[in-house]
């Protein structure tokens, strides 16, 4: 062992500078200088080769009259090959050892088979072939785009292009972000051959869904978030019936739009439809106006009618008591009561007529007229008054000069009353 130590000690003081062995290129024996990199190398042939019974000449190189080779003993043979196997077997050991960064994990195999998902930090596994890590990152934010590539300019049709619930074709351009769940790697690495493309087909394939099940005017305008919603929460359950070990996290609809081949007619189809919604909100705004006041109209008739209804049934009710009051009465005194009906009855013809009746009998020749309150009622009405052989002027209330038919003799005047009552 100390023969080994020696072998492998590179602080020799004699290392390096010719003093162990007799040779014309080396430097004499005491100098001081730094050692040379190729006597270095030199001693540690020599070394090496008195280890295993071998002779050198100094330099490296065998001697052109090698003296004659004494066979290595077995317990140096023994020594040399068992430490040969010892560096082999460290140095195999030691490639077991690696790091893994952080936001990684590592997936050991063990003969190909997963074994264990390792955690970030400095980390060791049996050496290869028996295990392998792979490393994964679980918190890169992985990004495709669907339907462009960089701007909305560079299209790609094929991706882009969908057909609609209303046979129409809308071009939808969209982003899906993702990344690996800390428990996914193994699923990530093992349950699919590619999986970032199977995450393209399987937003490919969950926005033709949703956008096949939607009319085009939904997806172009207000079922813009609504969509992206329902392809993100498809996606999900796509890629976890395939455990695939992805978690969907955002999927933007950067623009959507009919195609350009079609696009000026869609312009005024939705030119013609903004009209249409136009005139359909004055007509509705005519019709809340007109509603309520033919509603108010009718109503206000309605009551009208039931005032008057009202109004004319109280009176035929007022009538009729009126009549039966006044029959009851006719029972008891039937003379009496036609007289007074008589002169209730003249009253209201008098009263309402537009003639004065004059006695101009028994009378002097000085008769008074209320001239101004027959003007005023002539100029009221519009008329002129009617003149008769006895005097006739408007009515315009009892006035002085009104005076009553002479009084006949009672049985005269009876048999009169009882005439104009037949």
């Amino acid at each position: 062992m100390t023969r080994i130590s020696k072998l492998f000690n590179l602080n020799d003081p004699d290392s390096g500078r010719g003093n162990n062995g007799s040779d014309p290129g080396r430097r004499p024996k005491g100098d001081d200088g730094p050692p040379d990199l190729d006597e270095v190398w030199r001693d540690f042939n020599n070394k090496l080769g008195s280890l295993f019974g071998r002779r050198g000449n100094g330099n490296g190189r065998p001697n052109p009259n090698p003296a004659p080779s004494v066979p290595p003993s077995p317990r140096r043979l023994r020594i040399g090959i068992a430490l040969a196997i010892v560096v082999l077997v460290a140095l195999w050991l030691s490639s077991g050892f690696y790091i893994v960064q952080e936001g990684q994990v590592a997936v050991v195999t063990q003969f190909g088979k997963y074994k264990t998902t390792a955690s970030p930090g400095f980390q060791w596994r049996l050496p290869y072939p028996i295990q392998n890590q792979t490393l994964v990152n679980i918190s890169q934010l992985r990004t495709f785009e669907v339907g462009f590539r960089g701007s909305a300019r560079n299209k790609v049709l094929p991706e882009a292009l969908m057909l609609t619930t209303d046979e129409n074709i809308v071009d939808m351009q969209f982003v899906v972000q993702y990344r690996l769940r800390a428990d996914g790697a193994p699923d990530y690495l093992f349950s699919m051959r590619d999986p970032d493309d199977a995450v393209r087909q399987a937003a490919e394939t969950a926005m033709r869904e949703i956008v096949g099940k939607q009319t085009m005017d939904f997806v172009l305008y207000e079922g813009r978030t609504q969509v992206a919603t329902e392809v993100q929460a498809l996606m999900q359950q796509i890629l976890d019936r395939y455990r695939s070990g992805i978690q969907i996290s955002t999927v933007a609809i950067q623009n959507v739009q009919p195609p350009e081949q079609v696009q000026a007619a869609f312009d005024d189809a939705v030119k013609a439809g903004q009209d249409r919604e136009r005139q359909i909100n004055e007509g509705q705004a005519y019709a809340n106006q007109v509603v309520p006041m033919a509603s108010g109209q009718a109503s206000r008739m309605i009551e009208q009618a039931e005032g008057y209804k009202a109004k004319v049934v109280g009176d035929a009710k007022g009538d009729a008591a009126r009549f039966n009051a006044v029959l009851a009465e006719y029972i008891k005194a039937p003379q009496i009561m036609r007289d007074r009906l008589y002169l209730d009855t003249m009253q209201d013809i008098y009263g309402n007529a537009s003639k004065v009746l004059v006695d101009t009998h028994g009378g002097n020749n000085m008769i008074y007229l209320p001239l101004d309150k027959i003007m005023d009622q002539v100029a009221r009405s519009g008329g002129k008054p009617e003149t008769s052989t006895t005097g006739m002027a408007p009515a315009g209330g009892p006035t002085p000069a009104l005076r009553s038919p002479p009084a006949a003799p009672a049985s005269s005047s009876t048999l009169s009353r009882d005439r104009l009552t037949r």
